[in-house]
């Protein structure tokens, strides 16, 4: 589920030697599934373990992760570099903002995953974000623009050179097209 580097658990292992015997670490993401999803590490004293926590073993510690977190940080790695500017430990939690769909889910549902952890987050540096409306029976997918991207000049840039060479590449048999079933209106809230 989670990858913790050896660099990272030597830190973790000097860090938890100040704090109560039996004291762990929790790893957790607060509004799972969502577009603010944020992943965070905590100290995890003895009493603070819930009997649905999933428990895993490391080097002089354990990390602990609550039930609503576990699905959202498969595939999450833990760091702990050191260079001229100092030391930084970094979470990285790709499936922290959508939880991941299995390779044999419905199409519908591996592209909404793809929405919101590929291209949604490429599209939020504009204020903007796509969903999914349909697929149709001609496999196309339908899609919803939003924030900033309803009205933006460069949309059908996006849709075309970018969103649809992804989802074809990634669906390739499956999906021979992306549709916009935006009305786009230009205003204030459109990046340029």
């Amino acid at each position: 589920m989670i990858a913790i580097s050896d660099a990272a658990q030597a830190h973790f292992c000097k860090l938890l030697e100040k704090q109560e015997e039996g004291t762990n670490i929790r790893v957790f993401v607060v509004n799972p599934g969502t577009p603010s999803a944020e992943c965070g590490v905590s100290y995890c004293p003895p009493d603070a373990v819930e009997a649905s926590d999933t428990i895993l073993e490391f080097k002089g510690f354990d990390a602990v992760v609550d039930l609503e977190s576990a699905p959202f940080l498969h595939d999450a790695e833990i760091d702990f570099t050191t260079d001229q500017m100092g030391s930084q430990l970094t979470l990285k939690a790709p499936n922290a903002k959508a939880r991941k769909v299995e390779d044999d889910a419905p199409l519908a549902e591996r592209i909404g995953y793809m929405i919101e952890a590929e291209i949604n987050p490429q599209l939020a540096s504009h204020g903007g974000k796509v969903s999914l409306v349909e697929i149709t029976k001609d496999k196309i997918a339908v899609l919803q623009f939003g924030g900033g991207c309803n009205g933006c000049s460069m949309v059908d840039v996006t849709l075309k050179d970018g969103i649809e060479k992804q989802m074809l590449a990634k669906f390739s048999g499956e999906l021979n097209g992306v549709k916009d079933a935006t009305e786009h209106q230009a205003g204030e809230h459109s990046y340029y």
